[in-house]
C-alpha cells in the first residue's frame, strides 16, 4: 500500500458552543484542528496508509489528538510525547448574528507549545526516520516553517534530502499572525524546493506578492507541479513543462469553510499517488473539498467508492451540473 506522510502541529480547539461572544459562554467544545493532521485524516480516508509526525505535550489535549488521529486511521508512531512543553491550544470565537459583517476569529496559545520543538534531532528517532525512508509522499506546510528556528531547520532538512523516489508536496497555508515579523521570503525558497506546491490564490499576494499565474511560477521554476486554488472558482495547475489544467469548483451550499483547502490537498495528493492525471487529481480535491464545505467542522465524509467513480468520470457538462448539499451530489441525471 502507499504510503504518506505528513509532519506538523496540530492544537486542542476549544469553541463557545452557541454563537455567542467568548465572555458570555458557558460551554466549550473541545475538538482538534491542525494543517497536516486534516491532511493526514483525508488521506487515510482516500485509502492511503498515512501516518502524521509531531509533538504533543504530556496532557489531555495531546492524548485527545492521538486518539481522534487514531480513529481516523491515522498511525501515530512518530509522534513524540513532551513532559515538558504544552500541546498547543486555539479558542474559535463564532461570528456573531448581530455583526453580519463579522467573521469568526481565533485566539492562538501555541508559543512554546511541544510541537514548536520539532528539530533536526526529531529525524534522529528511529521510527520517524524509517516512516520517512518508506513514504511514497511527505507531506509539509508553511505553517511549521514558521513556529520556530527549529521547525524551520527541520523541514529544510527534510527538503534538501534526496528523495530516493518520493514526493514532497507543501502546502503554503499562509498565516498572517505567525509570520509577522518574519522573513517571507524563506516560504518562496522552502516552496521552491519542493515538488508539488499548493497556494490559495488569495493567500499569493500576502505569501509571494502577486496572484499571476505565469509570475508565481517564475518565483516558483522548480516544483513539478504547482497548483493555484482559486477559491470558489476553479483550481489550476501548471507543471514544469509548461502545461495547464484548470478544472472548475463544484456548486456548493456552504456550511462552514474550514478545512476545505486541506480536504482539497487530500483529495488532489491521493490522485496523483495512485498515478491520475492532473484534470483527475484536480477533480478529486473539489470533491473532497465539498464534502467539507457542507459540513461543520473541519472534514465531511467522501462519498462511497461508486459514486465517487461516477463523479470522477463524468463529462464536463455533468460536472458543471452538480450541486453539493448536505453531502450529498446532485445533477438530475443519475450521478
Amino acid at each position: 500500500m502507499l504510503s504518506a506522510v505528513c509532519i506538523g502541529e496540530t492544537m486542542a480547539m476549544l469553541t463557545p458552543v452557541q454563537a455567542v461572544p467568548l465572555d458570555l459562554a458557558t460551554e466549550l467544545h473541545f475538538g482538534i484542528g491542525g494543517a497536516e493532521s486534516n491532511v493526514a485524516m483525508g488521506l487515510a480516508a482516500m485509502g492511503l496508509d498515512t501516518h502524521w509526525i509531531s509533538r504533543v505535550g504530556h496532557d489531555g489535549f495531546g492524548t485527545r489528538i492521538l486518539h481522534d488521529l487514531q480513529d481516523h486511521g491515522v498511525g501515530i508512531s512518530g509522534v513524540e510525547v513532551d513532559a515538558g512543553r504544552p500541546t498547543g491550544l486555539y479558542v474559535k470565537v463564532p461570528a456573531q448574528d448581530s455583526d453580519p459583517d463579522g467573521g469568526s476569529s481565533v485566539l492562538y496559545y501555541r508559543q512554546g507549545s511541544a510541537a514548536s520543538a520539532m528539530g533536526r534531532e526529531t529525524l534522529a528517532n528511529p521510527a520517524v526516520s524509517a516512516l520517512l525512508e518508506n513514504a511514497s509522499l511527505i507531506h509539509l506546510s508553511g505553517i511549521t516553517a514558521a513556529l520556530s528556528p527549529e521547525c524551520l531547520s527541520l523541514l529544510e532538512a527534510i527538503l534538501t534530502e534526496p528523495r530516493n523516489g518520493r514526493t514532497i508536496s507543501f502546502d503554503v497555508n499562509w498565516r498572517e499572525a505567525l509570520w509577522a515579523g518574519q522573513d517571507r521570503a524563506v516560504l518562496k525558497r522552502l516552496a521552491n524546493l519542493a515538488d508539488v506546491v499548493l497556494v490559495g490564490k488569495d493567500e499569493a499576494e500576502h505569501a509571494f506578492g502577486t496572484t499571476d499565474e505565469s509570475e508565481l511560477r517564475r518565483l516558483m521554476p522548480d516544483p513539478e507541479v504547482l497548483v493555484i486554488k482559486n477559491e470558489a472558482i476553479s483550481a489550476i495547475s501548471l507543471d514544469r513543462s509548461g502545461s495547464r489544467e484548470e478544472v472548475p469548483a463544484l456548486s456548493v451550499a456552504v456550511v462552514e469553510p474550514v478545512g476545505a483547502g486541506d480536504s482539497f490537498a487530500a483529495g488532489y495528493l491521493s490522485g496523483m499517488l495512485f498515478g491520475l492525471g492532473q484534470k483527475e487529481s484536480l477533480r478529486r480535491g473539489h470533491v473532497a473539498a465539498a464534502c467539507t464545505l457542507t459540513v461543520h467542522g473541519d472534514r465531511g465524509p467522501l462519498p462511497d467508492a461508486e459514486e465517487l467513480a461516477a463523479i470522477l468520470d463524468s463529462s464536463d457538462d455533468v460536472w458543471a451540473a452538480i450541486h453539493v448539499e448536505d453531502g450529498q451530489f446532485n445533477t438530475g441525471t443519475g450521478v
